[in-house]
C-alpha cells in the first residue's frame, strides 16, 4: 500500500464530504455513511483529531435528533389535516370568488393540501379565503 494512494483517498473523502455537507438534501444514512468511509480512510500517519472527531459525533447526533423530530412533525401535520378533512364532511363550503359553493361530500388529503368533492361533484381546494359553515 502507497501513501500516496492513502492521501488521494483521504483528500477524496474529504472532498466527498464538504460537497455532501453542503447539500440540504443529505439524509441520516448518508451522514452515517459519509462518517464511517472518512474514518475508514483517514491516513494513518495523520489520525483525525479528537476534538474534530467528537465535533463529527455531536454532529451525527444533531441529525439524528432532527430526522426524528421531523418524522414526528410530519405524522402530526398528517393526523391534523385528516381530522380537519373529516370535520367537513357534510358542511358547506363556499369558494374565496363565490363561484363554487355546496356540501362536502368527500376530502382527498393530499401533500399539495385538501380537495373537497361536492355533492353535486365539482371540487374545491380548500385553502385561504375558502368558507366552510
Amino acid at each position: 500500500m502507497s501513501v500516496s494512494a492513502v492521501s488521494s483517498t483521504t483528500s477524496t473523502t474529504a472532498s466527498a464530504a464538504t460537497t455532501a455537507a453542503a447539500s440540504s438534501t443529505m439524509n441520516y444514512n448518508q451522514f452515517l455513511q459519509l462518517l464511517m468511509t472518512e474514518m475508514k480512510y483517514q491516513d494513518p500517519t495523520s489520525p483525525m483529531d479528537p476534538t474534530q472527531q467528537l465535533s463529527q459525533l455531536a454532529s451525527f447526533s444533531a441529525v439524528e435528533q432532527q430526522v426524528q423530530t421531523n418524522t414526528t412533525l410530519t405524522s402530526l401535520l398528517n393526523n391534523t389535516m385528516i381530522n380537519q378533512a373529516e370535520s367537513a364532511i357534510g358542511r358547506t363550503v363556499k369558494s374565496a370568488d363565490g363561484t363554487i359553493s355546496g356540501v362536502i361530500s368527500s376530502v382527498t388529503v393530499s401533500s399539495s393540501g385538501s380537495i373537497a368533492t361536492l355533492k353535486d361533484g365539482q371540487t374545491l381546494t380548500l385553502g385561504t379565503g375558502v368558507t366552510i359553515s
